[in-house]
């Protein structure tokens, strides 16, 4: 196991290391394996993408992000940001715009609506976490897949199983309803989100309960 030093060390030279990230203001902290990042961002998308980094870093159970965005140049009207939200939503295919709502309140952008699949509620996300302006994102669209759940434990392993940067035999999976649980244990923070994501995936799915803990 990695000490505090070693992993503070191991994120910031990943942080450093990492084209899209601009670390020269981040500092970082490392205790009991949980990371803290604190400092400055010139945009969203770099708080986002530190972030990103931070989950891939082996021995990271845990991430405390207080990162502030500090916009470079100048700042559109919420008024303004809320067309380029809109406008961006529309020209991605990915996203059902016409089921998504966004609102903007000094900059922080609040993404509201119901969609049928979950990689639709992430696109929506992505699509706006580029855009200048945007000081956040809070991503509160809800999943109603209306399919009937068939065998979604079974479905969901066979997915697991398929995923080369997953070990499955450390993963288990039961069913409630429309609700999948996920149990067992992963190498990273990234991992558990793939494995997440892994399960929302299935038809029928609405919500997942992640109960995969962090060893390595």
């Amino acid at each position: 196991m990695k000490t505090d030093l070693e992993l503070r060390q191991d994120v910031e030279r990943q942080l450093a290391w990492n084209p899209k990230v601009d670390a020269t203001k981040i500092a970082v902290t490392a205790k009991n394996g949980v990371v803290t990042l604190t400092g400055e961002v010139r945009n969203f998308l770099d708080k986002w993408e530190a972030e990103k980094v931070v989950k891939g870093v082996l021995g990271v159970t845990g991430i405390a992000e207080d990162l502030k965005v500090n916009l470079i140049g100048a700042k559109p009207s919420d008024t303004d940001l809320t067309e380029r939200v809109v406008n961006s939503l529309r020209w991605n295919v990915s996203v059902p715009s016409e089921k998504v709502k966004p609102m903007v309140r000094d900059g922080w952008v609040t993404l509201e609506g119901k969609v049928q699949w979950y990689y639709q509620k992430t696109a929506a996300e992505t699509a706006v976490r580029h855009l200048h302006g945007v000081k956040g994102v809070t991503n509160s669209i809800t999943i109603d897949n209306p399919a009937e759940p068939q065998d979604i434990s079974n479905r969901i392993t066979e997915a697991l199983t398929r995923n080369a940067r997953l070990d499955a035999h450390q993963i288990t999976v039961q069913a409630r309803g429309h609700t999948a649980i996920l149990n067992g244990s992963v190498r990273s923070v990234a991992e558990r989100d793939e494995a997440e994501m892994a399960a929302w995936s299935a038809p029928g799915v609405n919500s997942v309960e992640d109960h995969i803990s962090i060893h390595y």
